[in-house]
């Protein structure tokens, strides 16, 4: 049998006919993103903030269907809601919409359904002039199987394992990489090499790392295969990924390199001369899954899970983490529809999760469209509603995005990410009143957070929290304040504003303070002049 091929290092394809490679014009392009990229490496070494908007580029907007319309409608806004970089979906070409570019056909040809190679390096250079860094969703794991494209290439496994037990991926209906095959692993790292130098990508999201570091990972006993010492590592996987990471920190080391990772496996931001694998970040999805299934349940059964819902910020301390809501957490319902309770419940609820996702430890990631809080799923094919902007409990989710980056830019808690003093408990054990209380130490005493969260549907009329220092505290913060008032730091008519801490040591601290905690909130708290 013969079949027509994609040549596996085309810059670009023909959308028309998927196996057409195209040769695009190698002139040079003239980048003018210098300062950017002379900046860019302190997100890295904890200096500036990280702070994810996810994009398919091909869903933000119905009618925007080019790198350059997207760059002219997507850079203000992610400007506005005060975002420090977007990833990017689907960037390598794939022929199947519904993969969302995770079944990838061409590794160096960036897809043709929004332009040429060059318009996207004109979007990611636009993206650079406006302070905005771009992550590239990069999918080392597995390949499409299209006929036509790097699957038995040569007639043979040239690519893929050649056992099927290791070559096959029966939950994606793909190939899986030979990675202990030295021309695998030089495709994949020059692949990686090329995104980042010639398109000035500023990192990578390196997709399901679980899946290649788990030999039997979506299999089923006896249709995976051990390693030579019988266990489930995958020994070609795990030293691909420290030679991956090694070369790009010796090529790129101002480039993050994230890790998707469903195992909360140790290590994988570690150095790999510690032993580690080497990534910059990791995705925390324990904290996704546990979080999002506390806040489905009933009210009434949430004590019993009070503890799941709190270890999960802690569980990661050793490793430099991503807290992500991501496309996987829209793609049946939107995160609306995914808690307990009527309307307004749920509106509070989201807005409490948005504010605890951004003070807990790690860099916040949401997916496009979390700002519009739609009560629907995604849908790939369509652009997002955004019309939703015109009703004011979804507006009112908009502005509490804005209010949360700007009050990360203004008290700068991210600093203490990496640092195990930048968060401390106060009270994590308050399972009967489904409240929790915890301190974000900023860069010195006096720019230190004071964080009371409250899921349950009574309000916390009186709730004394421990204080880090005497003297007058603000609600700088309140997610169940109205969209009337004024901004952010003021409350409706009534509640307190302002608060004298006591000498009445509490939660280990030396002072404490009583404040309101409306159901279904969360409360911050910090200096005057913070």
């Amino acid at each position: 049998k013969v079949t027509m091929r994609a040549d596996p290092m085309a810059r670009c394809a023909d959308m028309t006919l998927t196996h057409l490679s195209v040769v695009p014009d190698e002139a040079a392009y003239p980048w003018g993103d210098a300062s950017w990229m002379q900046r860019r490496g302190g997100v890295r070494r904890g200096e500036l903030p990280l702070r994810i908007y996810e994009v398919h580029p091909g869903s933000w907007r119905s009618g925007v269907s080019t790198w350059a319309a997207l760059a002219e409608q997507l850079i203000p806004h992610v400007v506005e809601l005060g975002f420090t970089h977007v990833e990017l979906m689907g960037v390598a070409e794939h022929p199947f919409a519904g993969s969302w570019g995770y079944q990838v056909t061409g590794y160096f040809a960036p897809t043709a359904r929004l332009g040429t190679p060059d318009d996207l390096r004109r979007f990611i250079d636009a993206m650079h002039t406006a302070g905005i860094g771009v992550l590239i969703d990069w999918v080392p794991a597995h390949f499409a199987a299209d006929e036509w494209a790097l699957g038995r290439f040569d007639g043979t496994a040239l690519y893929e394992y050649r056992d099927d037990r290791l070559g096959l991926h029966p939950q994606w209906g793909t190939y899986v990489f030979d990675f202990g095959c030295p021309r695998v692993r030089n495709f994949l790292i020059s692949n990686a090499l090329y995104w980042l130098g010639e398109f000035h990508f500023d990192g990578l999201r390196v997709d399901a790392v679980a899946s290649m570091l788990d030999l039997g990972f979506g299999r089923d006993d006896g249709e995976w295969v051990s390693n030579e010492y019988g266990g489930r590592d995958n020994l070609d996987a795990i030293d691909f990924l420290t030679e991956l990471t090694t070369t790009l920190d010796e090529r790129h080391h101002d480039v993050l390199i994230i890790a998707e990772d469903s195992s909360a496996r140790p290590g994988l931001t570690h150095r790999v001369d510690h032993g580690g694998l080497g990534f910059s970040h990791m995705w925390n999805l324990g904290w996704t899954h546990d979080v999002l299934e506390y806040l489905a349940l009933d009210t009434a059964q949430r004590p019993a899970h009070h503890h799941r819902f709190t270890s999960v910020v802690t569980a990661l301390s050793s490793e430099r983490v991503v807290v992500p809501l991501s496309h996987d957490e829209v793609v049946t319902a939107g995160l609306l529809n995914q808690m307990t309770g009527e309307p307004p419940q749920r509106f509070a609820m989201l807005r409490a999760l948005l504010a605890w996702q951004w003070l807990t430890p790690g860099a916040p990631l949401v997916f496009m469209g979390t700002e519009l809080a739609p009560t629907s799923a995604w849908d790939h094919d369509t652009g997002l509603d955004w019309d939703l902007l015109d009703e004011p409990e979804h507006r009112r989710v908009y502005d509490l995005v804005v209010a949360l980056n700007r009050l990360a830019d203004r008290i700068r808690w991210w600093t203490g990410d990496d640092d195990p003093n930048g968060f401390s408990w106060l009270d994590a054990d308050d399972a009967e009143h489904s409240t929790q209380s915890f301190i974000r130490w900023g860069e010195d005493d006096l720019a230190a957070l004071v964080v009371i969260a409250n899921f349950s549907e009574h309000s916390r009329m009186a709730q004394r929290v421990g204080v880090p220092g005497y003297g007058r505290w603000r609600v700088l913060l309140d997610t169940a304040t109205p969209r009337s008032a004024p901004h952010w730091g003021e409350t409706s008519a009534g509640r307190v504003v302002d608060v004298d801490a006591e000498a009445v040591p509490w939660q280990q601290q030396p002072a404490s303070l009583v404040v309101e905690v409306p159901a279904f909130s969360v409360v911050v708290l910090g200096r005057p002049g913070s």
